[in-house]
C-alpha cells in the first residue's frame, strides 16, 4: 500500500475556491463528508476574522443547495450543507480511493492524505485531472505495517529498549542491563538492535520525499 500528500487546487468555478481566496487567511477543515449521485454532504468548521461574511457568501452562493450553522461564534463556524460541486468526492468515488479526514483548505488549495494501491492512486490522479483539478504530490511513501518491518524479536527488543530507556539522552539504561531485563546475552542484544535500526534506517530514508520521482512513483502505479 501507497501512502501519498496531495496539495490539490480548486477550480475557479468552483465555490470553495472563490470564497477561500476571498478570505486567505481563512481555514476551512473539512471534518466529514459522503458525495451523493448529483451532489455532495459535508460537515465542515471554517476559521478565521470574518466568519459573517464568509458565511453570507456561502450561504447564497448558486452552487450551495442547503446550509445549516451547527455551531457559531465570532472567528469559527461549524456547518452542514449540501452542494452541487464537490469535486473531491466525486474524483474519490470514481477512483475507489477514500480521501482522509479532515482535509484542511486555505487560499483555494486543499492538503489530501490518501492510502491504496499505487494502481488506485493513478486512478485518483487521473479523475482529479477530469474534473479538472490540478494537484502537486507533496510525498509517496509505501505504508508498511511494523511486522513487516522488523521480526518478531527485532520488535521485541527495539520496543524494551525505548521503554526502559536505552535511547534517552542521558541513557537511564545500558546495553548490559537491557539485555539482562530480556534475559539474553549482551552480543546477541547488541546484533538483535543493530540489525533492527539498521532496517530502521533503512526504511526512513527510502521514505524521503526526492522531488525528481514522486511523479514517476505514482504513474509508474
Amino acid at each position: 500500500m501507497a501512502q501519498a500528500t496531495l496539495t490539490v487546487t480548486m477550480p475557479e468555478q468552483i465555490w470553495i475556491q472563490q470564497v477561500s481566496t476571498a478570505y486567505p487567511e481563512a481555514t476551512f477543515r473539512v471534518l466529514a463528508a459522503v458525495p451523493g449521485n448529483e451532489s455532495g454532504f459535508a460537515l465542515v468548521r471554517l476559521a478565521g476574522p470574518a466568519v459573517s461574511e464568509m458565511l453570507d457568501e456561502i450561504r447564497t452562493h448558486p452552487q450551495m443547495l442547503e446550509l445549516t450553522v451547527v455551531q457559531r461564534s465570532d472567528r469559527e463556524a461549524t456547518i452542514h450543507f449540501e452542494t452541487t460541486a464537490p469535486l473531491l468526492l466525486f474524483s474519490a468515488k470514481e477512483s475507489g480511493i477514500p480521501i482522509e479526514l479532515p482535509v484542511e483548505i486555505r487560499n483555494g488549495e486543499a492538503t489530501v492524505e490518501v492510502t491504496g494501491s499505487r494502481e488506485r492512486l493513478a486512478e485518483l490522479a487521473e479523475q482529479l485531472e477530469q474534473f479538472g483539478l490540478r494537484y502537486r504530490i507533496e510525498q509517496i511513501r509505501e505504508r508498511l505495517h511494523r511486522s513487516q518491518l522488523l521480526s518478531e524479536r527485532q520488535l521485541e527488543v527495539v520496543s524494551a529498549a525505548v521503554e526502559e530507556g536505552y535511547y534517552d539522552t542521558p541513557r537511564r539504561c545500558s546495553l548490559t542491563e537491557l539485555a539482562g531485563h530480556l534475559g539474553i546475552a549482551k552480543s546477541t542484544c547488541s546484533e538483535t538492535l543493530h540489525r533492527a535500526e539498521e532496517a530502521i534506517v533503512k526504511q526512513f530514508v527510502e521514505e524521503l520525499p526526492s522531488e525528481d520521482r514522486l511523479e514517476e512513483q505514482l504513474a509508474s502505479g
